[in-house]
């Protein structure tokens, strides 16, 4: 499955937001990126290897996950199309990636290697204000993430996700989406069922 830059014209500028960036600069920006595609069950990166780029997910689902200390699977993130999987402390940490990141399904979308990045970064300054606005939109989407599962309880952490990521809800495994709300297999089964029951 092979896309050509036009192709990807459309979608990369929702990812590329920024009033200050100018079609040359989207030209520079886009040009840069690799189609690539996943099938369902690759995996993108895993726990251990260093990485050298990010990925924007045109279409598909993927996630993240981390193996806590019994071996237990729990998911940490969960992907649809429009947003970047990246590991920001292993690419600009030069660290070992500590998640793996993985396709629920077959995934297409386009690769930005770390030296273009950094080459963009450096020479073009509204794509380092993009950077610096889509670095801090995701720390308050983390931090948010993080009080809402102390504030919050299981049906309503649920019902947030169904509102904002209705697809990832129909779509992810159960057992997926019931490790990302901290919870468990049988508890998510309880709450979809009692919630079918109200609506009808």
């Amino acid at each position: 499955m092979q896309k050509d830059t036009m192709d990807s014209t459309h979608f990369l500028k929702t990812i590329y937001q920024s009033p200050a960036l100018s079609e040359a600069d989207l030209k520079q920006i886009l040009s840069a990126h690799k189609a690539k595609t996943y099938k369902k069950g690759d995996y993108f990166l895993c726990a251990g290897q260093d990485t050298q780029e990010y990925f924007c997910l045109e279409s598909g689902l993927a996630r993240t996950y981390v193996l806590d200390y019994d071996n237990n699977d729990i998911t940490t993130n969960l992907f649809s199309g429009g947003n970047i999987i990246i590991d920001v402390a292993a690419l600009f940490g030069n660290s070992p990636a500590q998640e793996y990141a993985q396709a629920l399904t077959d995934c297409l979308g386009w690769q930005l290697d770390y030296d273009d990045f950094q080459r963009l970064y450096h020479s073009i300054p509204a794509f380092s204000e993009w950077g610096r606005a889509w670095m801090t939109q995701s720390m308050v989407h983390l931090k948010q993430r993080m009080i809402s599962m102390i504030t919050l309880d299981a049906k309503s952490r649920y019902l947030a996700l169904l509102a904002s990521e209705p697809t990832i809800v129909q779509q992810v495994p159960l057992k997926h989406i019931a490790t990302f709300l901290g919870i468990t297999d049988t508890s998510l089964s309880r709450i979809r069922a009692d919630l079918n029951r109200v609506s009808y």
